[in-house]
């Protein structure tokens, strides 16, 4: 089984896959970080060398693998989820728990992660107007893939892995 995170970029997929790997003893991955270890380079330069389509290929071809996978908690690129292949993919793996914020908790923790502006590309412009568009795009597609949804705002790590773990029958409530 993977357990496969989706959620807007700064939803806290790689921070909480780490501590829901730990919590049930698995291990776990970050798609985007394995796809540039493959690549040899950033998602930006990615998406400055190849476009979107290219890194969308290599996207799409890094989850085919993990997802194949078993004992593996997949923290997935924010638009994963664009791809019907993928989507369908990660529901056959396993669980798909959908990470959901507020758009200003998105925004703050995006500003204060300082990977970001070297990693990731701008995909309409930044800022608040980029996360609300995207997101109106994709949350129907979040909704089509999740299993579960936790909503991350105002809790601790600790108490997203333990309700995810909850929720996919590998823990119990304390």
């Amino acid at each position: 089984m993977v357990i496969t995170l989706i959620g807007y970029r700064g939803s806290g997929k790689s921070t909480v896959a780490k501590a829901l790997a730990e919590r049930l003893g698995w291990g776990w991955i970050d798609a985007d970080t394995a796809l540039e270890q493959a690549a040899g380079k950033t998602i930006r330069q990615i998406f400055a060398d190849e476009g979107e389509a290219g890194f969308r290929r290599r996207e799409r071809q890094t989850l085919a693998g993990l997802l194949s996978r078993d004992g593996l908690v997949v923290a997935a690129g924010g638009g994963a989820i664009l791809n019907g292949e993928t989507r369908r993919d990660m529901k056959a793996a396993g669980p798909v728990i959908w990470l959901q914020a507020s758009v200003a908790v998105l925004e703050k923790r995006i500003a204060d992660d300082p990977t970001t502006a070297g990693r990731r590309p701008d995909l309409a412009g930044g800022g608040t107007g980029e996360i609300t568009r995207l997101l109106s795009e994709r949350e129907p597609l979040y909704r089509e893939c999740a299993s579960h949804t936790v909503f991350t705002d105002n809790l601790s790590v600790t108490d997203i892995a333990e309700r995810i773990a909850v929720a996919v029958g590998q823990g119990q409530r304390r």
